[in-house]
Formats: structure tokens, C-alpha cells, sequence
């Protein structure tokens, strides 16, 4: 977690504090919240996680502070030593406003163990989502709250004095997810593009599978509510093929995505069509996606990356509820949602392979750079 000037622990301070331990599209969405604190207490939001994504991808952000990243917060405490020097880390920082944003409680003994008790804490289960809500709605909504030991304070927070409720105004800041990519993050993906042999080509994103698409490993795919058969993903790439000759198509995803993709190139014997999962770090992915001209998907973490980096997509859904989860960014690049039913249910593969083409040549895509 690296070194930092340490704070007593009797000091208050108004530096926010998110917890959030979620999966990585769940961290890209919570970068709307982090915009909305930064913006009112005019500091850094220090971040508390696990999953090995969270420090790579939020590291540097706008308004990220610090990051504090245990392994498991279901661990037994004495069993964990990331646990524990995190809960080191929050004494030393001090008592500040914190918003709990897991529904688990399971990383909430982590804050009674470091001093910060429910005066200070906004808790999203007090505060739960409105019918028709999507969770970046959410998200604003939690962070115009305050917590009670903040409420009636003077003078007010920078974004203006709070209501009796504690609430306040959500700000003029544009809702939606924002990443940014550093000039270092760029020029990696320059050499990384150059040693493939993808470089000064207009590319097109394809991303098949996921982390739940892998878990259970290839030959239980069709069960799986996020898998859509690789014979659809075969005829999209045939009209991608077709219709961009000059693109280079990329197949995104991480190692274990990297044997189904293999499998699809196989399928379709087309050229210009790049398996590249087994080399795709957090940041090269973000410059990647920054840099394509478009993205086809399955309701993913890359999904709601590309969103909150410009990058117009067609997504995929399956049970997930698009009110809630459609990839929403603040950049206002176009997001073309797909939904498919099966026997009365949301099933991903409702969705036919002629619909995913019909919203592909419908998508205003980016001008290469």
C-alpha cells in the first residue's frame, strides 16, 4: 500500500473515505461517486477495496486519493494480514466522512476496528436504489448525503450548506463514469501496438466472454446467462471483417479468455482478426480502449470502461437489468443495448446474431486518430 505520512489518530479529518469491494465494472462505476465527493470537499477520495483491479485501475484518477486494497474482507481477521495493516492505515489517517457503498456488511468490522463508528458513515443500505434508478444515480443520490456528525456543521462543504435530512443538491458535475489515461499508459500501448504488428491500423474491439463467462471453465459455457455462443460471435466478425477492410479486430478478455478466443479464430479462418487477452494489463486496456474506434460486448467490466473512456459499443445483456447497469460514461459516446428473452425470461441468448450486426452498422463509431 506504500508508505504515507502518517496522521493521529485522534485528528478528524473531512477527506472522504468510499468503501467499495467490487468487481471490476462495479469499481468503474463507483468513479461517478468519487467525482461527485471530490468536486464538494474539494479533496482527494481515498478508496477502500479488495481485488487485484482496483489499484491499477483507479490509481491516479481524477479525485482518487489514496488506495487501500485487502485480498478478501471475508477473511478471518487474524488470519489477514492485508486486514490488518489496512485497518493500521485508517487509525493513522483519522475519523473523516465515509460512505459505505458494499451491501455486504462484511468489510464493515475493518471500520469499527479503526475508530470510524456510524456517526461519521453513510450506509447504502439506509439508502437503497428507487424504482428505475440506475446505480450511477444511485451513487450521486448517496453522495449528496452526510453523514450525521457532519450535518449542521459551519461553514458549510464547498458544494453549499446541507438540508436538515443531511442531504444535498446533487452537483452540475455531467452523471456518468469517467476514466482518464495517462501520456505513459499511451505511449505503452504505442510500443505494445508496434511490437504486434497492429501499428497505425484503425482498430475494432471485440469482447466475448467474462470473468463469470470463465469460472466455471469452457465446457459449461452454455449455462452460463453471460455466454452467447461462439457461432453468433463468428457471423458478427464475418460482417465486421467484411464491411471494414482496413481495421484490425481485437479479441479483448484476460488469460483464461484467452483458449475462447483462440477457439472463435478457429471458427471463422479470417485474417486480421488479433487474440490479444493474453497480454492485456488494466492500463493497456484502458489506453486500448481510449484508442479504438469501437467496441462490441458482452455486459461486462470492459464495457463500462469503454463507456467512461469515449469508446461507442454495442453491449450485450442478459439478467442483468439494462435500468441499472447500462454502461453509462460522462464522455456521451454512443451505447447501443441489446436484450433477448427466452421463454418469457432475460436470456443473452434471445439475442440473434442479424440484431448485433443490424446495431453495429447502425453505431456512430469514433474517428481513428
Amino acid at each position: 500500500m506504500g508508505s504515507r505520512r502518517s496522521v493521529p489518530r485522534s485528528t478528524a479529518i473531512e477527506r472522504p473515505l468510499i468503501v467499495r469491494c467490487g468487481a471490476f465494472g462495479d469499481m468503474v462505476l463507483v468513479t461517478a461517486m468519487i467525482r461527485e465527493l471530490h468536486a464538494r470537499f474539494q479533496l482527494p477520495v481515498d478508496i477502500l477495496t479488495s481485488g487485484a483491479w482496483s489499484e491499477p485501475l483507479l490509481a491516479g484518477q481524477p479525485g482518487v486519493g489514496e488506495i487501500l486494497c485487502v485480498r478478501s474482507r471475508k477473511t478471518p481477521y487474524w488470519l489477514a494480514s492485508d486486514q490488518r495493516r489496512a485497518v493500521r492505515r485508517l487509525r493513522e489517517r483519522g475519523v473523516g466522512p465515509t460512505w459505505y457503498c458494499d451491501a455486504s456488511a462484511a468489510a464493515y468490522a475493518m471500520l469499527s476496528r479503526a475508530g470510524i463508528d456510524e456517526r461519521f458513515v453513510v450506509n447504502v443500505r439506509d439508502h437503497p436504489l428507487r424504482e428505475g434508478e440506475h446505480v450511477i444515480e444511485q451513487w450521486r443520490r448517496l453522495a449528496a448525503v452526510l453523514p450525521p456528525a457532519l450535518r449542521g456543521r459551519s461553514p458549510p462543504l464547498p458544494a453549499g450548506a446541507p438540508a436538515a435530512d443531511g442531504s444535498a443538491p446533487v452537483s452540475a458535475i455531467e452523471a456518468g463514469c469517467l476514466l482518464e489515461v495517462p501520456g505513459k499508459h499511451r505511449a505503452d500501448l504505442d510500443r505494445w501496438l508496434e511490437a504486434r504488428g497492429l501499428a497505425g491500423a484503425p482498430l475494432l474491439l471485440v469482447q466475448i466472454g467474462n470473468k463469470r463467462t470463465m469460472r466455471r471453465g469452457l465446457r459449461r459455457l452454455a449455462a452460463n446467462h453471460k455466454y452467447w455462443p461462439l457461432e453468433r460471435w463468428a457471423t458478427v466478425l464475418a460482417r465486421l471483417h467484411r464491411d471494414c477492410p482496413g481495421h484490425r479486430l481485437l479479441l479483448l478478455g484476460t488469460g483464461p479468455e484467452w483458449r475462447l478466443n483462440k477457439e472463435l479464430i478457429a471458427l471463422t479462418r479470417l485474417d486480421r482478426v488479433d487474440n490479444v487477452a493474453d497480454d492485456l494489463p488494466i492500463p493497456r486496456l484502458l489506453a486500448l480502449l481510449s484508442r479504438a474506434e469501437a467496441l462490441i460486448t458482452v455486459d461486462s467490466g470492459p464495457a463500462h470502461a469503454a463507456a467512461a473512456l469515449g469508446c461507442p459499443q454495442v453491449v450485450l445483456f442478459g439478467r442483468a437489468s439494462p435500468s441499472l447497469y447500462r454502461p453509462w460514461g460522462a464522455a456521451g459516446a454512443a451505447v447501443t443495448v441489446l436484450t433477448g428473452r427466452v421463454d418469457g425470461v432475460p436470456n443473452m441468448l434471445g439475442i440473434d446474431a442479424r440484431e448485433v450486426t443490424e446495431a453495429w452498422a447502425a453505431l456512430p463509431r469514433r474517428q481513428a486518430p
